[in-house]
């Protein structure tokens, strides 16, 4: 693998069942167990595949019209089974609206391609999630 290729964040304890997750970039975004505030870890998966989801059609529909509004709605179950803890029944909703004219028209044609694009090909996090992947658990 390649640095062009490798995606890393480092997570440094800030109090009891209270984190900070550090990308390369500098940004920092708080993590906890449930009891504040701060996104969980489960919220934070929920999160990405929202985002990552967004940001997929909003690139695709963007070319054509800015919307009036864009939600993106992400829900799961989580179960523990034989499989241990995980989520099961993900559902993302996307909720655009585009101004009327050409441009919104355009937008609007395009977006469930958009969405499928999304799904199928573009977004890592999902696209990740649908294949699955090893994981490898080390201690420093």
């Amino acid at each position: 693998m390649s640095e062009e290729t490798l995606r890393q964040l480092d997570l440094t304890q800030i109090g009891e069942g209270r984190y900070k997750a550090v990308n390369a970039r500098g940004g920092v975004l708080p993590v906890g167990s449930g009891g504040d505030p701060d996104f969980t870890p489960v919220e934070l998966l929920l999160a990405a595949l929202a985002a990552c989801t967004a940001i997929d059609v909003g690139l695709i529909t963007g070319k054509r019209a800015q919307p009036d509004s864009f939600d993106v709605h992400v829900e799961g179950q989580k179960v523990r089974d034989d499989g241990g803890s995980h989520l099961v029944d993900l559902e993302v909703t996307v909720a655009i609206s585009f101004p009327e004219g050409e441009g919104g028209d355009k937008a609007r044609e395009v977006l469930p391609m958009a969405i499928q694009r999304s799904a199928d090909r573009l977004c890592t996090v999902g696209r990740t999630l649908q294949l699955g992947t090893t994981i490898e658990y080390r201690q420093e």
